[in-house]
């Protein structure tokens, strides 16, 4: 039997419903720009196209320089009146911004399902990820409010100026609207740029939805290099808090040094998993199916494994079937209108094109003399008859990238693996450490102690001992070590205290070119 997405989740009637509860936002199928205040036609349309089929599913608005100049000064004004209103006042307008965005939250779901090619149970999971982390933060704000950052009582300001957010496209809501939301609770205005490569018409609804509750956003659309004097630089930007690889980061950082701004710059890094002395195999399976989420479209996702030479027939005996069981396919299709969506580890990259350079990268390897231990094949995916599948990469698993291959230094940002074979523990913590710092890594060891001392030379900001450890919630600090991250730490107090103003003498949890302080996690 065929497979059919259902009407109900078909992109024009989720067009339609989300049309009704944010129409400032939409002209039809073009998406508008939010600043001044107001919903507004500014921007040259570019086609909005979605990799799980490649199909044109609207048109997002690209502002110029003068423009997003122009947004940014209005959005300094709004900061002036918002920081001066009561936290009480502030906490009901976040709050009834969550409500409404909690009566449409299937919608936002499936939303993210056509525009970034989530499967419906982890789309949930992002919109589920960003109300329920809000509403915590409205009850902790408070006291987060009333401390510097070694517990004494201080009253905490807003910045002097709006924060500016660039953002990934891999977790529209419970990274970029999360960290809004709290802004804005925490007294600052807060702008959005929107990424270009998906989450656009997402997004559009949720800053509707603010906007209509009385907060103070911006939502700008257009290029990084365009927007990037604007949202950057500006004198205006209170802070600046930047999601996405270490190009771009190292981009942003060049433009930060001069400004002495307020920054939190979350960069990746290759984060590995090292297998030393260890024989819970069953205990690893069940953490490896689970790492292929999405993808491993993650910053906390693992795509290097580092294994000790004695173990490799063992850790293959548990990886391979796990490789070989992963789903994916068409988010969104099922064999009749009265089924339920399907259930999936992952669906498409995020465009053809990134497909295609993984694609490159794992021949690029093999040519210089990877082994392939699993090359999935697309005809195991799950998808519509006749469906353009450019965007989809099967899971592959490659043993000893070489050096002169990207694979061997570079995240993949997909379903691929890479596995290195070490004799020594000075191998295994250098090859651990490949990308000079990581968000997260794992030591998987029998002996408890011995993992514990090793992950003390594991350059990575959180290190799980035969676990896999991710960003977190609620009052879960999140940082990186190394290149990974630059600035500011966040999560609980940490993001409030990140975006407010302390102390003269207050030294914020970061990496900072002049210290570098951590917290216990």
């Amino acid at each position: 039997m065929g497979l059919n997405v259902p009407e109900y989740a078909t992109w024009s009637s989720i067009l339609e419903r989300v049309g009704k509860v944010a129409p400032g936002g939409f002209d039809g199928e073009r998406l508008r720009n939010l600043h001044e205040g107001r919903w507004q036609d500014s921007g040259e349309p570019s086609p909005l196209t979605t990799a799980v089929d490649q199909t044109t599913i609207g048109y997002l608005p690209k502002l110029d320089g003068p423009t997003a100049g122009r947004a940014v000064a209005a959005a300094a004004e709004q900061h002036a009146r918002w920081s001066s209103v009561p936290l009480a006042d502030r906490k009901a307008a976040v709050r009834a911004a969550v409500d409404a965005m909690t009566a449409v939250r299937d919608d936002l779901a499936l939303l993210l399902a056509w525009e970034i090619g989530k499967p419906w149970k982890l789309a949930c999971a992002d919109v589920d990820r960003a109300l329920d982390g809000v509403r915590w933060y409205l009850d902790e704000i408070d006291g987060m409010l009333a401390r510097d950052t070694d517990g004494r009582p201080v009253e905490r300001t807003p910045l002097s100026g709006p924060v500016s957010n660039i953002a990934s496209w891999n977790y529209p809501m419970s990274v970029l609207v999360h960290a809004e939301l709290v802004q804005l609770l925490a007294g600052n205005a807060v702008i959005a740029k929107t990424p270009t490569q998906g989450g656009a018409a997402c997004l559009t609804v949720a800053h509707a939805l603010m906007h209509d509750a009385g907060l103070p956003v911006t939502l700008l659309s257009g290029d990084g290099s365009t927007l990037s004097d604007a949202l950057v630089r500006s004198a205006e930007i209170g802070a600046l808090a930047f999601v996405g690889g270490r190009s771009n980061g190292g981009k942003v950082a060049a433009q930060l040094v001069d400004t002495g701004k307020r920054h939190m710059l979350e960069q990746e890094g290759l984060n590995c998993w090292g297998i030393w002395n260890f024989s819970d195999w069953d205990g690893l399976a069940a953490h490896l199916r689970k790492g292929y989420e999405y993808a491993k479209q993650r910053c906390t996702a693992y795509p290097r494994f580092v294994v000790q030479r004695d173990l490799v027939d063992s850790f293959l005996a548990s990886y391979l079937p796990v490789v070989g069981s992963v789903r994916f396919g068409h988010p969104l299709a099922v064999s009749d209108d009265e089924s339920e969506l399907p259930v999936l580890d992952f669906g498409p990259l995020i465009s053809a094109a990134k497909a295609k350079e993984l694609r490159d990268k794992v021949a690029e390897a093999l040519h210089h003399g990877a082994v392939p231990l699993y090359r999935g094949s697309l005809s195991h995916g799950r998808f519509l008859p006749d469906q353009d599948t450019s965007a989809y990469v099967a899971p592959t698993a490659l043993l000893a990238p070489p050096g002169a291959s990207r694979l061997m230094h570079e995240e993949p940002f997909g379903p691929v693996d890479t596995i290195v074979v070490v004799d020594t523990v000075a191998e295994l913590l250098a090859q651990m450490n490949a990308s000079n710092g990581a968000l997260v890594a794992s030591i998987a060891c029998d002996d408890a102690d011995v993992a514990e001392q090793l992950a003390e030379s594991v350059q990575a900001f959180k290190v799980g001992i035969n676990k896999p450890r991710s960003r977190g919630d609620r009052d879960e600090p999140f940082g990186g070590r190394g290149g990974s991250w630059k600035g500011a730490f966040v999560g609980g107090e940490h993001l409030v205290h990140a975006v407010t103003l302390g102390p003269d003498d207050e030294r914020l949890f970061g990496n900072f070119p002049g210290y570098s302080r951590r917290p216990a996690v």
